[in-house]
């Protein structure tokens, strides 16, 4: 029902900027959060930052707080990461997640994942 597409990784040199998106497209009774998750070579998939629509909180893990920026536009139907002072660390797979209601029920609840996009930090 929700298609996500991921765009914006690449190669950036440490301290460098990216700024990753995501577009969703499809349809759905109620979108309630979107966010990005990462994984590096070798680990686990790890949440990133999250935002819910209702609201606008944010949440952001720990290793990325201060440098990281996410934002949801509604009318569009994107979810942005803004990533500033990269580190070799933050290199991984990066992808794009969104969680709704097909409808009323509680028990309608979905999550939806992109195809994810790679993001390289090296000098």
């Amino acid at each position: 029902q929700v298609h996500l597409v991921e765009s914006g990784g690449g190669l950036v040199q440490p301290g460098g900027s990216l700024r990753l998106s995501c577009a969703a497209s499809g349809s759905i009774f109620r979108m309630i959060a979107m966010g990005w998750y990462r994984q590096a070579p070798g680990q686990e998939r790890e949440l990133v930052a999250t935002m819910t629509i209702t609201g606008g909180g944010r949440n952001y893990a720990e290793a990325v707080k201060g440098r990281f920026t996410i934002f949801v536009n509604k009318a569009e139907n994107t979810v942005t990461l803004q990533m500033n002072s990269l580190k070799p660390e933050d290199t991984a797979v990066y992808y794009c997640h969104a969680v709704g209601y097909r409808s009323q029920l509680p028990s309608s609840r979905v999550d939806f994942w992109g195809e994810g996009t790679l993001v390289s930090v090296s000098s």
